[in-house]
């Protein structure tokens, strides 16, 4: 049975009252509640200190350069071994030739690579152990990894055993230890089947999967003088930086998974010999300024679409390979272009821009675009009714075949809506453009267009242009009965926000909360962009006459973290954002910052930089100044912050849709059967977190937006779409802007 929700009758003086598609909605002048009040109080609103901006500075990116390497090799040479050459050379063997990599072309090499076990001779201690790793500390000290255990000698001194013994008394590397180095510190490392071990002058430490590593079927260790050490296994690469285990699986990374031998350059660079080949990680500096400038540079170049810059994803005929990118049509251009435009108003509105407030300007052009091309041919939709997208007109007719597919779509979803034609043409015949508009498109629309308002349009022309368009949208759903209608003259699939609908109609119970939230911030915004008090005497009559403000503090339907539909809390995330900022009664302005709170606190795992600042701005706005949002009660501690700045540095350079796998990892942990993606289905396939109860970090996993659901383990494809960086441009110059990250 579909889930409940009680409503509650408001009360208040009445005013007017507003037609809405049938229904009579009196308008509320003042009133309260008390559950307001409740929610208001939880929201705790300290005075708090001053949050001084985080500056990040430089730091190591890591970037895979496999699929860059030169040609040279002969045909079935299979990698068995890589080393650094004396010379500072790469080489690789496959125990009967060997190359080396020198001036941009491999060559072959006299040299033969040097003897896993070091020279090491075991015999009189390990009679028949196979030694698999050698390592010597700079005093000369040799640690030796074998199948009998784990070895240690002086420079000049007799092997002696080493058997660390863990606090359950369980002791490590008797036998079938898999490597060993000495890190930057000349701490031992050793890599068994159990874990890692690190001897440090207290004793010895171990990881497991309890402590945050991966995966433990090692082939080898290899430590960088940066004090990385990484571990090869037959699963990827293990990266530690002593602190924290990164997971380096999959195509984005290695062009094999079974890695055979690894070494380190003195850069930084791990070269890695994998069943599929070589593989090569860089260690490049950079900062976050400068990964802003490249995700700017890839957009411009392989991207933004048609003369109106529409800004989604790419396609790219050869995998991994940008300069293959065809530039493609999304179902959401709308809401990912208006997505990349807020970004773009935030860095106009923090360092006045000249390139942030062009592009702003287009993106703005784009979506104006969006609300005229439906009224440019026949069939035409009401006025203000924005297009989804829009194809170029001399291309496919992107009708043929379309009936079959809604067909299809109908036998999956029963409200799946039928029709025809779905790309209607302009009259010009320049371009298709597609109907039957979601609400996730409005969101991206109205959550640019007031930050384009508030930041970015200065002159009367500019300020006159946003709020017409605003208002021809708002209109448009107001005189359709909260309803987005299409040129059949019926509302769209996902387009319902009418009180009928989405109190009274169970088919629209799980869009309740999300959509009365969404039409209140639809109007908020437009009284606000406008000034025009209709839209705030339609708000006030759907808070009183039909507990839109009870339905909004519940936008999604979940059993706790990690369940619902992901893609809601990007959409609840942008509304809130203006609905708290343009409230002008207090008491409802804190029962919808708690809300906010709570839906936060939701998401507060998935290590979201846009849900952490959008939120802890919110809070900040409301508690005023320079107000610290890590205080308790808002944010309760500076873990937002912290995951914010780990994403920005770790979202790779390379945003293909590589495939990733950790179902396998050692260190998740499944999510229970009531936290499924639809509360009472199971999941179809494994959803889960770290052992930290955090989803795994953005560069173990593929997305494209920050909408996709970021407890699924296995995720992503062949490395044939080319995503954007907005997933990292707006979360960046939105902490800039309010004060969070500081300029590099």
């Amino acid at each position: 049975m579909p889930m409940t929700r009680s409503r509650r009758t408001g009360f208040g003086r009445v005013g007017h009252a507003v037609h809405l598609g049938g229904c009579c909605l009196a308008v509320i002048v003042a009133g309260s509640c008390s559950w307001a009040t409740h929610a208001a109080e939880s929201a705790h609103l300290p005075a708090g200190a001053a949050l001084p901006p985080r500056r990040v500075g430089s730091f190591v990116q890591r970037v895979a350069e496999h699929r860059a390497l030169p040609p040279g090799l002969p045909a079935g040479f299979v990698l068995q071994r890589v080393w650094i050459g004396a010379e500072g050379l790469v080489h690789v063997g496959d125990g009967h030739a060997a190359f080396r990599l020198a001036d941009g072309r491999f060559t072959t090499a006299a040299a033969m690579p040097p003897p896993r076990d070091g020279g090491a001779n075991l015999s009189t201690i390990a009679p028949g152990a196979v030694v698999r790793q050698a390592a010597r500390r700079r005093d000369g000290t040799v640690a030796a990894a074998t199948s009998a255990g784990l070895f240690e000698r002086d420079a000049d001194g007799p092997w002696r055993r080493l058997t660390p013994v863990d606090a359950r008394g369980l002791g490590w590397a008797a036998s079938d230890v898999r490597g060993v180095a000495y890190d930057r510190r000349d701490r031992l490392v050793v890599a068994v089947p159990a874990g890692v071990a690190r001897r440090r002058d207290a004793g010895w430490e171990f990881f497991t999967g309890r402590e945050g590593l991966p995966v433990s079927d090692f082939s080898g260790v290899a430590a960088a003088a940066d004090g990385t050490v990484w571990f090869g296994t037959a699963h990827g690469l293990v990266e530690w930086s002593g602190d924290a285990f990164r997971y380096r699986q999959g195509p984005r990374w290695l062009p094999g998974d079974v890695v055979n031998d690894l070494a380190v350059t003195s850069a930084g660079d791990v070269v890695v010999a994998t069943d599929g080949g070589l593989g090569w990680i860089a260690a490049r500096p950079t900062t976050l300024a400068a990964k802003a400038r490249h995700y700017e540079a890839v957009i411009e170049e392989s991207i933004a679409r048609t003369e109106h810059g529409f800004v989604a994803t790419a396609a790219l005929d050869v995998p991994g390979d940008v300069a293959t990118a065809r530039r493609t049509d999304d179902d959401n251009d709308g809401l990912w272009t208006a997505m990349y435009g807020a970004a773009q108003c935030f860095a106009y509105a923090h360092d006045r821009s000249p390139d942030a407030k062009r592009r702003a300007d287009r993106a703005f052009r784009a979506l104006a675009f969006l609300h005229d091309v439906t009224q440019a041919g026949t069939p035409a939709p009401p006025a203000g009714f924005p297009a989804r997208t829009v194809l170029p007109g001399d291309g496919p007719d992107p009708n043929v075949g379309q009936p079959e597919r809604d067909r299809q779509m109908r036998e999956t979803d029963p409200h799946w809506k039928i029709l025809e034609p779905r790309w209607p043409k302009t009259a010009d015949d320049r371009w298709w453009w597609k109907a039957d508009t979601s609400s996730d498109e409005l969101d991206g629309h109205y959550f640019f267009l007031a930050l384009y308002h508030d930041h970015v349009a200065g002159t009367a022309d500019e300020k006159r242009a946003v709020r017409a368009c605003v208002a021809r949208l708002t209109d448009h759903l107001v005189a359709h009965g909260l309803r987005l209608v299409d040129h059949d003259g019926h509302v769209t699939r996902w387009g319902e926000f009418s009180p009928t609908a989405l109190n009274h109609d169970r088919r629209w119970e799980a869009e309740r909360g999300l959509n009365s939230l969404s039409i209140l911030a639809y109007l908020a915004i437009a009284g606000h962009v406008t000034g025009d008090p209709r839209y705030a005497a339609t708000a006030a009559a759907l808070r009183r006459e039909h507990a839109y403000d009870a339905n909004a503090v519940a936008p999604k339907v979940h059993l706790g973290v990690g369940s619902g539909n992901q893609s809601d809390d990007e959409m609840a995330f942008m509304n809130f954002y203006h609905l708290v900022r343009y409230e002008s009664d207090l008491g409802l302005q804190r029962t919808y910052l708690a809300a906010f709170r709570r839906s936060w606190l939701l998401e507060r795992p998935e290590r979201n930089p846009f849900f952490h600042v959008a939120y802890a701005s919110t809070w900040q706005a409301v508690a005023g100044g320079r107000a610290d949002p890590s205080a308790a009660g808002a944010c309760g501690g500076a873990d937002w912050l912290d995951d914010s700045i780990d994403a920005l540095v770790l979202l790779p350079f390379d945003r293909c849709d590589w495939r990733h796998t950790n179902a396998h990892r050692l260190d998740v942990v499944r999510l229970a059967e009531a936290q499924s993606i639809d509360p009472g289905h199971p999941d179809l396939v494994p959803r889960g977190c770290r052992i930290d109860g955090k989803v795994l970090p953005v560069d173990e996993r593929s997305f494209a937006h920050w909408n996709t659901d970021p407890w699924r383990l296995d995720q992503g494809g062949d490395g044939r779409e080319l995503a954007s960086g907005t997933v990292f441009l707006l979360p960046w110059h939105m902490g800039r802007y309010h004060g969070f990250l500081a300029d590099d």
